[in-house]
This record gives structure tokens, sequence and C-alpha cells, in this order.
């Protein structure tokens, strides 16, 4: 399974040259999840940079993975992992949502460097 961040979402769908890296987990959409939080990213960033009409289309595509809602105990997960490695809100979520379904992180953020079951890409 694979959990792709917002920020590698985003250089895909800008199509920019580092989107070669999230192509084969975006590609399968069977090992794809997709935790809530990163619809409310990427949405939020691509109303901004362009317009609601793409971000919609955006946030259609992403809706190919599995959409893990959150509850209570991934919550309560991504609280006790913020704490321990001082992760941001965003990013604690997307690790207890990866860990929760035993999958791998493919993201550019810095904050993930370093841990285990991630495929981190610096910028």
């Amino acid at each position: 399974m694979n959990v792709v961040d917002s920020s590698g979402w985003l250089e895909f769908f800008a199509g920019t040259d580092r989107a070669k890296y999230y192509e084969q987990p975006l590609l399968d959409s069977e090992q794809l999840l997709v935790p809530v939080i990163c619809l409310y990213e990427v949405f939020k960033t691509v109303s901004r940079q362009r317009s609601e009409t793409e971000a919609l289309q955006a946030v259609a595509a992403m809706q190919h993975g599995r959409v893990v809602e959150l509850s209570v105990t991934l919550s309560l997960s991504a609280a006790q992992l913020s704490l321990e490695f001082s992760l941001p809100m965003a990013d604690s979520l997307i690790l207890a949502t990866a860990r929760s379904y035993d999958a791998l992180v493919w993201t550019q953020d810095s904050d993930f460097e370093g841990l285990t079951d991630v495929r981190y890409f610096p910028k």
C-alpha cells in the first residue's frame, strides 16, 4: 500500500520534473490510500493557485484511490506520532494513516526525512 503526501500530488498535477517520483504509486490506484487531509490540502492549494474547478478535478482524480476518513483512533495515533517526531498536524495524520495500513509514504516534505517506511525525495 502507498500514501502520497500532498506535496507529491501537487507536483504530479502540475506536471513538474519531480512528478516522476510519484507516478508509480499514483498510477496504481488499487494500492493507493488517500488520507482525507490530503484532499483538503490539495483542494486548498489548487483553488488558490489555479481555480476551484481545477481543484475539484484534482480531488476527483485523487478519489480513484481509497480515501481514508479521519477517525478517533487515527487522530489519537496521529497525536502520538506528532509528539514523538515533532510533526505538524497534517504530516502526523498522513503518517498515522500510512502506518495503520502498513503503507509506504511518498514525499518531498523534509518533516518525514529519516522516518521508517518513507520514500523521501529531497528538493
